[in-house]
């Protein structure tokens, strides 16, 4: 969301910078929506003024004692004029946030440009893929052969795209929460956080999933909540409508969530296997910080979901997201891509945003300095957030990559105290 003022005086600028990614914004219309509300707010300053300058000749008339009837019915007259143009002024200005809205966030100065995901940039990779003297399993295969994974059954209970665990399966889910909370509070200096999976609209707007993006949310009929598709949301939510002391930045939490997802746009993709469901479980980071700061704390965050998958010695790449391939309010993406033997291909893992103060002005989440600035001013902050990490896509790289000849699964190490020194899943 921009400031009303920078889009009346960049909008060109503004649309030129977006290119392809903001293909969807009417800009005439919202051109347009500008030009009416400056003329609109141009007329009401007049009538205030013309107002004013009658409301004391009626006074002035009075105290001389004499008519003042004409004067004022026309007084009157202005006042009602004014009111029905504040009122055509308030429908401009309710399009133009509605448009405003679904404008997307301008990529930062290093992202690469790119039509597609064929543009994304390599930056690094960790480790080596596992060899194998056949060839590989997919996690679906191997976690209903041990008896771990039961699609069928999560079919009959609610629908397509949903999965039960059980016995080890449902323990390495809970295994894998908490290695990562662990992981996150006690070496990363993350505070945890246990939020509400149900959120108000406010809360999805704040974010950037409305309103853009409300055919992939999941809306209570009944009441106006929605179920949350990452703990981004209300986390992110928790200082909205605040000012956070200079002092407090930078803010880091962390929250254990599931996640809800219609997944609109993906039909045909990943039908089968845990990689797209529509409920799934996820640990989240959250980051507040200075404007100044954000990105150093994009690095940061992108290695605390790094040091996940190292400690379960998985090998993965990090890929920075080309300006076509960035979500709508990040102004920079490094997703981190776990290796898939079945499929001989990394797949996406967790995705570490840096939105600058594009939430924050929607959120109206600010900070203010108070180390001995006489003039401090109010400003917003940088909002951050990445997996760390998608818990079921972990899941099945553990499958997949810890798979043996005889079907078995070997737990990484630094699991095994959290599965009751279990350091194998045979079949149940």
């Amino acid at each position: 969301m921009y400031d009303l003022r920078y889009l009346r005086d960049n909008l060109d600028n503004l649309r030129t910078q977006l290119g392809p990614r903001g293909a969807d914004v009417p800009w005439d219309n919202l051109r347009e929506l500008i030009t009416q509300r400056r003329a609109l707010t141009s007329q009401v300053e007049q009538l205030r003024s013309e107002l004013k300058k009658g409301s004391e000749e009626v006074a002035t008339l009075k105290r001389h004692a004499q008519p003042a009837d004409t004067a004022m019915t026309a007084m009157k007259a202005v006042g009602e004029r004014i009111k029905a143009i504040e009122n055509e002024l308030r429908g401009v200005e309710e399009s133009l946030t509605d448009l405003n809205l679904h404008i997307p966030n301008l990529p930062h100065v290093s992202v690469p440009a790119g039509k597609d995901a064929d543009s994304n940039k390599e930056v690094r990779r960790w480790s080596a893929p596992p060899a194998f003297t056949a060839p590989a399993k997919s996690h679906w295969e191997l976690g209903e052969a041990l008896g771990i994974l039961d699609f069928d059954r999560a079919a009959k209970i609610a629908g397509a795209r949903f999965a039960v665990l059980t016995g080890a399966g449902a323990r390495l889910e809970r295994a894998l929460i908490n290695y990562m909370l662990d992981l996150h509070t006690t070496q990363h200096g993350y505070r945890e956080v246990l939020p509400p999976l149900l959120v108000n609209h406010a809360s999805m707007t704040a974010t950037g999933q409305l309103p853009k993006f409300e055919e992939d949310l999941f809306h209570l009929r009944d009441e106006n909540y929605f179920l949350i598709p990452t703990a981004e949301v209300p986390i992110t939510n928790l200082h909205r409508d605040e000012i956070i002391p200079e002092t407090a930045l930078p803010v880091r939490y962390t929250a254990y969530t599931p996640c809800f997802r219609r997944e609109a746009g993906s039909y045909g993709k990943d039908t089968k296997g845990l990689i797209r469901l529509h409920q799934f479980n996820k640990v989240e980071l959250v980051i507040f910080a200075k404007p100044d700061e954000s990105y150093e704390e994009l690095e940061r965050l992108t290695r605390h979901a790094e040091a996940v998958l190292q400690g379960l010695e998985l090998h993965y790449r990090v890929v920075t997201l080309c300006t076509s391939d960035i979500g709508f309010s990040a102004a920079k993406t490094y997703d981190i891509e776990v290796w898939l033997p079945s499929q001989n291909h990394y797949r996406e893992i967790s995705s570490c945003s840096n939105f600058e103060g594009f939430q924050a002005r929607r959120g109206s989440i600010r900070y203010k300095s108070v180390a001995g600035k006489k003039d401090a001013k109010t400003e917003f902050v940088h909002t951050l957030n990445g997996s760390g990490l998608a818990v079921g896509r972990t899941l099945v790289a553990i499958l997949e990559n810890y798979q043996q000849p005889d079907g078995s699964i070997t737990i990484p190490t630094v699991l095994r105290p959290y599965m009751g020194g279990l350091a194998q899943i045979r079949t149940e």
